[in-house]
């Protein structure tokens, strides 16, 4: 599990792709004794380290596939989003990437912890960092210094919540995951915040059906799902994206209607049957064409 490995930064606009573009170039840039990283990339060493890691716990890159354990390649994942959408701006893009950074509990801890498991309804940084300390006792056995969860849970802010608390709309400090809305304040005099979902017209139903596929395919593949555990399970749609039954209903019936999924409520079952084989990479594809043709 880590913890502070952004160095306070979050994501700045430009930076995935800048950091993109010079991997595809040179997979060692981040290590290579020829090249000065921070020359390369045009940003200051802890800021450097940042996005070398932002990289990785977005899931857009890897380190280590090829035998050298400092050199970053591109992700499945990381190729389609550069073959389709070089400067993530699509809303699709930003989506996935969130639930893959959400979903990244050995990399993003804090982030898997406030989506998927911190359920307060009024969110301050004390409750936070308090529950989340309790979590990794329960879960670990570990022990981190609060000083660590405080800048995760600034970070955290900083990455959802549009403006944060110190930038200005002129400002490009802005993270472009706070443009998804995923968060805001309940009281902004006190600093207490709240989860919302994104932007009704802004999720496209295949990304909700990528991710059921991703979450289906890590737990084996099973014929039917438990609609209340698309609603209610850590890492799926309900969780990484704040929806609601009501949201999670809405969206199955639109991916029954595309003839995705077939949707069971007769006698209290509830359950989903995907009507497709597609894998995750296949439907991330597939969005990018539909929004392409």
């Amino acid at each position: 599990m880590k913890f502070r490995a952004h160095e306070t930064f979050s994501i700045r606009k430009g930076w995935l792709h800048k950091g993109m573009r010079h991997i595809i170039n040179n997979p060692r840039i981040f290590v290579d004794k020829g090249k000065n990283p921070m020359d390369e990339f045009g940003l200051g060493s802890n800021m450097v380290k940042s996005l070398r890691y932002w990289l990785q716990a977005t899931g857009l890159t890897v380190e280590g596939t090829s035998g050298n354990s400092r050199e970053q390649t591109l992700t499945e994942f990381g190729k389609i989003v550069w073959e389709n959408d070089t400067y993530l701006e699509e809303d699709g893009t930003l989506l996935l990437i969130h639930y893959l950074l959400c979903t990244n509990k050995e990399l993003a801890t804090a982030w898997y912890f406030f989506f998927n498991v911190y359920k307060m309804v009024d969110i301050t940084q004390e409750s936070f960092v308090s529950t989340l300390k309790t979590f990794l006792l329960n879960e670990k056995k570990q022990q981190v210094s609060e000083r660590a969860l405080n800048d995760d849970f600034d970070c955290i802010i900083k990455t959802y919540l549009q403006n944060g608390h110190i930038t200005s709309p002129e400002s490009n400090m802005d993270c472009p995951l706070s443009e998804l809305g995923l968060l805001t304040f309940s009281d902004k005099k006190n600093k207490v915040y709240a989860k919302r979902p994104p932007h009704q017209v802004m999720i496209n139903p295949l990304i909700i059906l990528a991710v059921i596929i991703h979450e289906n395919t890590k737990n084996g593949g099973i014929s039917e799902i438990k609609i209340s555990k698309l609603e209610d399970d850590p890492c799926n749609i309900g969780r990484v994206f704040n929806l609601d039954s009501l949201a999670v209903a809405s969206f199955l019936d639109k991916l029954q209607n595309m003839g995705f999924v077939k949707v069971n409520r007769t006698a209290g079952l509830n359950l989903v049957t995907l009507n497709t084989d597609w894998t995750f990479g296949e439907c991330v594809e597939r969005y990018y064409k539909s929004i392409n043709d």
